[in-house]
């Protein structure tokens, strides 16, 4: 169903000569400045009766009115899928997301999502924005996520994000062998001719990527990452630009080549392992209720250490 959100403020002296984007987000903190922001250009917040632009400069006494619409999450419908719950309290959830499972519903995908396991276990959080989901998992990527329970909750964490104060740690699994450890810093956006994947283009967002050597091997590298940004694939799209795709990434990596005298188990292993070899290994965040920085690890999947155990043996 359709959540209105109804309010009612007028503007003090304090708030007055403040941008209209910024006093709303001042008095509706519960919701993200970019959903106050779009509710402005929609015309669902009105100053005085009047639709006004977000940097307008509002005055003390005016009425703002607000009459917007959370976006409509009805046909979402819950399911009883297992989760691997890591943390649970009053604000946020944090999991632990298995290889094979879609975020959200979307074209293809209309439920066996994360979000319909999410609805079915916390029923409540049909109220927030997009089910309390705030960034995403590759479908066959693994590893910890956090979800908001609350629309507070919902504003603090994508604060955070948007700020970089969140901290994702991720681990893979790439081809090749790197010399170091080092930074990418490269700017990605839609491919220009295959709508499904991402490219680095210098007409893009702004992605940084941080990786460090965890262990060589004679094909391949165990790396650890970390996060800067967020654009979609990111890890898996400046890997791929470094010539080192992560193991098993079919829509990166190109055609599979096999290393030079490699045993007949890990030629078997390569062809049949059907997802990119990422983890999102450890969370790091400041908790939106007791303003302390809290911390997850999870270890990597079975089939990640089954994978590094045959290159160890190869090597």
């Amino acid at each position: 169903m359709t959540q209105i959100v109804e309010a009612d403020f007028v503007v003090s002296v304090e708030l007055s000569g403040t941008r209209f984007d910024q006093v709303l987000a001042e008095l509706m903190p519960d919701y993200s400045r970019s959903r106050l922001q779009q509710w402005i250009k929609q015309g669902a917040v009105l100053v005085n009766g009047k639709a006004l632009k977000s940097k307008e400069k509002l005055r003390v006494n005016d009425l703002i009115e607000v009459h917007a619409e959370l976006e409509e999450q009805g046909e979402w419908i819950p399911q009883d899928i297992p989760l691997d719950i890591v943390h649970e309290d009053e604000s946020i959830i944090v999991l632990n997301k298995p290889a094979g499972i879609v975020v959200h519903p979307g074209a293809g995908n209309p439920d066996g999502t994360l979000v319909n396991a999410l609805l079915h276990h916390f029923p409540e959080i049909v109220t927030v924005p997009r089910a309390g989901i705030v960034h995403r998992l590759d479908k066959d990527t693994t590893g910890l996520m956090v979800v908001t329970k609350t629309l507070s909750a919902h504003a603090h964490i994508v604060a955070q994000l948007q700020s970089r104060e969140m901290g994702r740690e991720y681990e893979a699994v790439a081809s090749g062998v790197f010399t170091g450890g080092g930074v990418v810093n490269e700017p990605i956006a839609r491919h220009s001719s295959n709508r499904k994947k991402m490219a680095v283009t210098p007409f893009g967002k702004t992605a940084i990527t941080h990786y460090r050597v965890l262990k060589r091997y004679t094909a391949h590298t165990h790396l650890r990452l970390k996060l800067e940004t967020g654009r979609t694939h990111q890890i898996r799209v400046h890997m791929a630009h470094l010539h080192h795709a992560l193991v098993g990434d079919s829509v990166y990596g190109g055609r599979l080549k096999m290393p030079k005298n490699a045993s007949v188990e890990l030629k078997e292993l390569l062809r049949s392992f059907g997802r990119q070899a990422l983890h999102a290994k450890k969370l790091t965040l400041i908790h939106p209720e007791r303003e302390e920085e809290m911390s997850w690890e999870v270890e990597l999947p079975e089939d990640m250490q089954h994978l590094l155990t045959v290159i160890a043996e190869d090597s």
